[in-house]
């Protein structure tokens, strides 16, 4: 454990939690293509879980570990998103579908899971830095990041985004629908008994509901800048 945190210490770290829908992901990507460093989408490390246990009808834990431990994933970076590869295959867009979405919360619900993914986690914390995008990734993963973040906003405002984003892939979707599904995964994403969703106790709090995508990532560049020094960009 004392290595682990020597390393944590020795790169710095921003981790950026909060609920599905409250901008981490773009924000995130923003960030590290201004900052040069490294980034973590740790939501899709159990989007891809849950895609490949229903691919492979795999509803046991054990199985379920199995397909954490060893799939091949390969992050590129491409403008505004971050194209996720699995086994070769681009299932940027298969991993957001709602399906996935929903078996993903159960699956990380799981503590077995969550140790499994654990360490492919913490891998990522490399030089110059990593922006870490999540659920606990302040509380659990990096406890001992530099700066951490809890970046939030209201249900209704979290569904219009992921409604805007469905209906601009040409994707169905029913508005209040959304808003249901969400609350209903922050409920069962803040109740799990492994790494609850809640921000760490030394975390900024950051409401995004009237900010454009813009003035958050400004805001959190200074926050950065006003941690990491000449680190920074």
């Amino acid at each position: 454990m004392r290595g682990k945190q020597k390393m944590s210490d020795a790169v710095p770290v921003i981790t950026l939690d909060g609920p599905g829908g409250a901008g981490k992901g773009t924000i995130c990507l923003l960030l590290a293509d201004k900052l040069g460093w490294n980034m973590l989408d740790s939501g899709s490390l159990y989007r891809l879980t849950a895609l490949e246990s229903l691919r492979k009808n795999a509803p046991e834990d054990a199985q379920l570990i199995e397909i954490a431990k060893n799939m091949d994933i390969v992050y590129v970076p491409d403008g505004v998103r971050l194209k996720v590869m699995l086994s070769g295959e681009d299932v940027t867009d298969a991993i957001r579908a709602e399906e996935v979405g929903s078996k993903a919360s159960e699956i990380a619900a799981i503590p077995a899971v969550r140790q499994a993914l654990l360490e492919r986690q913490r891998a990522f914390a490399t030089l110059p830095g990593l922006l870490a995008d999540g659920r606990d990734m302040g509380t659990v993963v990096f406890p001992h990041a530099q700066l951490k973040i809890f970046l939030t906003a209201s249900p209704e405002e979290r569904a219009k985004r992921r409604y805007k984003q469905l209906k601009e892939k040409g994707i169905d979707a029913n508005l209040p629908e959304l808003v249901a599904e969400l609350k209903a995964r922050d409920r069962r994403d803040s109740e799990r008994s492994a790494a609850p969703l809640k921000a760490a106790d030394d975390a900024v709090l950051l409401d995004t509901t009237e900010m454009s995508i813009d003035e958050v990532v400004n805001q959190v560049m200074q926050m950065a800048s006003e941690c990491f020094g000449n680190k920074v960009v």
